[in-house]
């Protein structure tokens, strides 16, 4: 039970390389859940410094206590400049978390990927028990993508991420293929949490298909195929570029994709080579935004480069869900997201890095041969019953009494 006995309420001392206002995923979905818990625990996050924000020090926000500490911003799509902010928020984050207030849980997320490593250290310091949110699996993921290669720097980052999977208290896998690949890596099975990531039912809700935000972007009488989300290596997003070369006698076509990442430009300038006049790119919207932006499309996308299952979870799911829109599935079928949307019937799963699948795939869904309104109804009712900002929460304060008792 958590320790309600006490004259003060339990300590929560937060890490993780992104927080609120930062618009990465782990940033978002971490803010929701620090303000969240801060409900019952004092919070304190330490974070790095933001892209375009020069501001360092203490800020409150939702209740939450944060500590900006001094790292670099570089742009991170290359690997010297994102591994520059990388090691620059380690050290800053270890030497700020260490003069904290002697904490009763150490809680980190994987950004950056061996960040657990040095929250351990905070954590046996005060001799409290450390728990680690696994986003995703390194260095596994980028060695399936390709971006690491070198054997030496390969086996170093297995050794780093591996001791920490060994010896921390609990860890959490966000789904059931992260925790075999978890368990596979050396993790104790008893250890490991399943909790799914989410969305916040009240803050995206399902809009009509034609509103404000489709009409001001001239998609209102368009069959719109969205992808919203990060634009990066794991997202495969030259398929759905490439299926749309399939789909040229579509006339009232239109491929959105919102979002910007490390793949931005490349994938712009494939989309121009190839001819592909049905893609359009759009910067991220704003959150209050989502609604309807997310309503605006027939069917989103979500596509996952093969053999990335279990290493990586697209948490952009769950907008999608929230906003009553089908998806189209583009990854192997032990991946979560495909696990989910079959279970679900919230849509449907073709191979990963099959332009040719995903292109009939959309085709059905533009043909009416898909009942996309009955998916769209099924994929919220999944959500509003297991998948809820309030059901994660729940969970975490589970784990966290779990931990403290």
């Amino acid at each position: 039970m958590l320790r309600r006995n006490e004259s003060r309420r339990p300590r929560l001392l937060v890490f993780n390389q992104y927080y609120w206002p930062g618009i990465e995923a782990t940033a978002h979905l971490l803010s929701e859940l620090c303000a969240d818990l801060a409900a019952d625990y004092d919070v304190t996050v330490v974070t790095g410094a933001l892209r375009g924000h020069g501001r360092r020090g203490r800020l409150e926000h939702g209740g939450v206590r944060i500590v900006r500490v001094h790292s670099s911003a570089f742009d991170r799509r290359r690997l010297f400049a994102r591994a520059a902010n990388y090691f620059t928020y380690l050290a800053s984050s270890l030497a700020v978390g260490l003069r904290q207030r002697r904490p009763d849980v150490v809680l980190c997320g994987t950004d950056p990927p061996f960040l657990a490593d040095a929250a351990m250290v905070v954590a046996r310091r005060f001799h409290v028990p450390l728990v680690v949110i696994s986003q995703d699996v390194f260095p596994e993921i980028a060695v399936e993508l390709g971006r690491l290669r070198n054997p030496v720097a390969v086996g170093l980052l297995r050794t780093l991420v591996n001791f920490y999977l060994r010896r921390a208290d609990r860890v959490v896998a966000i789904g059931e293929t992260m925790r075999e690949r978890l368990v596979q890596k050396g993790a104790p099975a008893d250890r490991i949490r399943v909790i799914p990531n989410w969305a916040n039912a009240e803050a995206i809700e399902p809009a009509p298909r034609r509103n404000e935000w489709a009409v001001a972007h001239g998609l209102a009488d368009s069959f719109v195929v969205m992808h919203s989300g990060n634009v990066g290596h794991a997202q495969n997003l030259d398929v759905i570029i490439r299926a749309s070369t399939y789909l040229r006698d579509l006339d009232d076509l239109a491929i959105v994709i919102i979002g910007t990442g490390a793949r931005h430009i490349e994938l712009a300038a494939l989309a121009e080579r190839i001819d592909a006049d049905a893609v359009r790119f759009l910067p991220y919207q704003p959150r209050e935004m989502l609604s309807q932006s997310l309503s605006s499309a027939d069917v989103h996308v979500v596509g996952l480069a093969h053999g990335l299952s279990g290493y990586v979870v697209p948490s952009r799911l769950y907008g999608i869900l929230a906003a009553g829109r089908p998806v189209i599935v583009a990854a192997d079928a032990e991946s979560e997201t495909a696990r989910v949307v079959e279970r679900v019937g919230c849509g449907v799963v073709v191979a990963a890095g099959s332009p040719t699948a995903l292109a009939a795939a959309i085709r059905r869904a533009r043909d009416g041969e898909l009942d996309l309104g009955r998916m769209g109804e099924l994929g919220r009712e999944y959500l509003l019953s297991e998948a809820t900002q309030q059901h994660a929460a729940r969970r975490y304060r589970e784990l966290l009494e779990e931990v403290l008792a």
